[in-house]
């Protein structure tokens, strides 16, 4: 333990996702140690960002427009969209180069163990997306996990009545991963391998 100001931003610090307590301490005396112009460079950038980035107003991916790059993208493939779960996703699915489609961020995962159903996701919008007839293909990109899992089922149930294909990206990623750690070849190999939830 450390005394005051420090030990507050090595606590801060720790909240942050996948930072444990070593991880704090350490990042806390870079921080220390750094040039007083570079920690002022961090500081507003990170106001910034609270202040300038938004989601996409139709696809849910981090903007700092209305519409975010892909949705404003002109080439692409209106009628198939990629389901992920977080705007993360969104990035590590490009990266492979595999995709031509366009996307819909979830905001999340069904996680009953942290009270997240259905209604705290981005469902409804979806849903009213698929409204639009050019719409042929719905690819469920969920993390193989327990809650993609369960996301993607529940999603494969709501969208079959819809008379839309509904697929699943193969599982040449490992189960119990996130997409944002898999390499481009798994996320190009899983999208080629996609299969189809809602056909005999």
């Amino acid at each position: 333990m450390y005394e005051g100001v420090v030990q507050d931003l090595i606590d801060e610090l720790g909240r942050l996702p996948g930072i444990g307590p070593k991880s704090a301490q350490r990042l806390a005396f870079h921080i220390l140690q750094a040039e007083a112009t570079d920690i002022r460079r961090l500081a507003h950038l990170l106001e910034e960002v609270k202040i300038r980035v938004k989601y996409c107003d139709l696809c849910g991916n981090v903007s700092e427009e209305d519409r975010c790059r892909v949705c404003r993208d002109p080439r692409r493939d209106d009628s198939v969209i990629c389901v992920v779960e977080e705007a993360k996703d969104v990035v590590a699915i490009e990266r492979s180069r595999e995709f031509r489609g366009r996307y819909h961020v979830l905001g999340g995962a069904i996680n009953p163990l942290e009270n997240v159903g259905p209604a705290n996701l981005r469902i409804k919008e979806l849903l009213t997306r698929l409204q639009d007839a050019t719409i042929q293909e719905v690819i469920l990109a969920t993390d193989p996990n327990m809650e993609g899992e369960a996301t993607a089922t529940y999603l494969a149930r709501q969208l079959s009545p819809l008379g839309i294909k509904v697929t699943r990206i193969a599982t040449g990623l490992q189960m119990g991963g996130d997409l944002e750690w898999a390499d481009e070849v798994s996320i190009g190999r899983a999208f080629s391998g996609r299969r189809s939830l809602n056909e005999g």
